[in-house]
């Protein structure tokens, strides 16, 4: 397969364009080429990917995930668990469960350890609470016993049946995270630990609509671990582009889509530069929901496109720092060795929102998540070595005045240190590089991270907060979205490209049955 990156390989037309070449556009163009549609992949960027791309961050030889690490969502979507296009079986894509799951240092040596297997991470909660173990496998029971189901329906935007699950887990999703918990567990380790899970997908846990993520981030990290995509997140895009070509259709590159044409009718085609290629049966956009309104040539955009832009906003913005080290990462006085780490106790989580909302940096006692993928996928560097990030929240303009350019590597050290303080291997001999991406930089990373956000940011609908627009279609004929900004919202699901795949299938008469199952 080649990936062409000259907008001088242009097509005068094709079937379907899909605009973008992240997870979720691959995916959709993925199932609709196998459908038998002539498809064209049109990428801004010269490589594909996204937020789900594997880089040289630091130094030469060291791969680094930009932004995506760990694949679990994506584990539960019939795309990977039933390998309905085939990315396992053909085109080679793994992925490890890797134990442990995850740890949370503690500040006196102790670890907690979460395993991929319920009975062992039972017992370390017990070390802990005994009373809080029992009400974790409770609450483990209860999602596998129907609530998981329900959301998967959710997540696949399908019709719920009007039953007592669904009314439980629809009651479950309405409240907040921090609720949950707190109703939930007492011990404040435990407490802090399924908070910190629930916060991986970079959402307020203290906000309506967000009390499911204790019970499905949970069960997901016991399912998958710390699910790591063998080489790199980069597979996945690479994998998805391989079906693309497989079944004849193209993924250009440097192709930077700036338009969406309209006979006044329906959407025709799209806008290269000064070139239209034209869309004989569809376009699917997965370009950023508050941009493409205003990219709709020859006609006015629907209240909806309109209303997707408006009501927009980018939620929490992050920050990376990522680092080439000598070796991989040990935790506490046993010195375990794990790919993923999470620091960060309820109350100083709750502070380090509240900061980010007010412009304020926070290395005191923030959510950090830690990864140090190398443990599990040596292959990532050449040689020796080991690659490392810490992800966290931070405001997207400071409040002090100083701008981030000034002060992004002052703060990366200051995260640094304080993971230094549980981590052996952190030394200043074992650091070889260093890059921090505050949320400006993120933001120039992927055109995509308005805002410095990575995940989609939200839409604020009344008072209903959504993670990602409800609709696949547009309101205009031809029109359809995929991307982090359509529903669920972020993290690497494939759910919205699968989504939109089954819509525009259905919209063009095909059964989506052929290509997928029902679910």
């Amino acid at each position: 397969m080649v990936l062409e990156p000259v907008p001088d390989g242009l097509p005068a037309r094709a079937e379907v364009v899909v605009v973008g070449a992240g997870h979720n556009s691959l995916v959709a163009a993925a199932y609709l080429a196998r459908a038998g549609l002539e498809v064209l992949v049109l990428e801004a960027s010269p490589g594909i990917g996204g937020n789900t791309r594997t880089e040289e961050l630091t130094l030469p030889g060291f791969a680094h995930d930009s932004c995506s690490s760990a694949h679990v969502l994506i584990q539960n979507n019939p795309l990977v668990r039933d390998d309905e296009l085939g990315l396992v079986a053909d085109q080679g894509l793994r992925y490890l469960t890797t134990d442990p799951a995850v740890v949370m240092p503690q500040p006196d040596g102790d670890v907690l350890v979460m395993r991929p297997d319920l009975e062992a991470t039972c017992d370390e909660l017990a070390r802990f609470s005994s009373r809080d173990a029992r009400a974790f496998a409770e609450m483990v029971a209860t999602w596998r016993g129907g609530l998981g189901a329900a959301h998967g329906r959710w997540s696949s935007a399908l019709a719920q049946p009007d039953d007592a699950t669904t009314a439980a887990y629809l009651a479950l999703r309405a409240r907040s995270a921090w609720d949950v918990v707190h109703e939930t567990y007492e011990h404040p380790v435990v407490r802090s630990f399924v908070l910190w899970l629930a916060m991986a997908t970079i959402q307020d846990p203290r906000r309506p609509g967000t009390g499911f993520l204790p019970s499905s981030l949970a069960v997901g990290r016991l399912d998958h671990g710390w699910s790591t995509p063998v080489g790199g997140s980069q597979a996945l895009p690479d994998a998805l582009a391989r079906v693309v070509s497989a079944h004849g259709g193209r993924v250009l590159c440097s192709s930077p889509v700036d338009g969406y044409v309209s006979d006044g009718r329906r959407i025709t085609g799209v806008r290269v530069g000064g070139r239209t290629v034209a869309a004989d049966r569809a376009v699917v956009a997965g370009g950023h929901l508050a941009r493409v309104a205003d990219q709709v040539v020859g006609a006015a955009p629907t209240p909806d496109l309109v209303e997707a832009r408006d009501t927009w906003r980018p939620g929490l913005s992050v920050l990376a720092v990522h680092a080439a080290l000598r070796g991989d990462l040990s935790y506490g006085d046993a010195g375990i060795a794990s790919a993923a780490a999470g620091l960060g106790t309820t109350d100083g989580m709750a502070r380090h929102l509240d900061r980010c909302a007010a412009g304020e940096v926070d290395a005191d006692d923030p959510w950090l998540l830690v990864v140090n993928q190398t443990v599990v996928d040596p292959g990532r560097v050449a040689g020796t070595g080991g690659t490392f990030k810490i992800l966290t929240m931070a405001p997207w303009q400071r409040a002090d005045g100083r701008s981030w350019a000034d002060t992004r590597d002052e703060h990366g050290a200051a995260l640094v240190e304080l993971v230094r303080r549980r981590t052996g291997g952190l030394a200043d001999a074992d650091v070889l590089s260093v890059r921090t991406e505050s949320p400006p930089d993120v933001a120039a990373h992927n055109p995509q991270n308005l805002g410095g956000s990575c995940h989609g940011g939200e839409f604020l609908l009344g008072d209903a907060v959504l993670p990602g627009w409800p609709r696949y279609d547009t309101g205009i004929e031809g029109l359809f979205l995929t991307g982090s900004t359509t529903h669920p919202g972020g993290s690497v699901s494939g759910r919205p490209g699968r989504n939109a795949a089954r819509t525009v299938l259905t919209t063009l008469g095909r059964d989506p049955l052929d290509v997928m199952g029902p679910a």
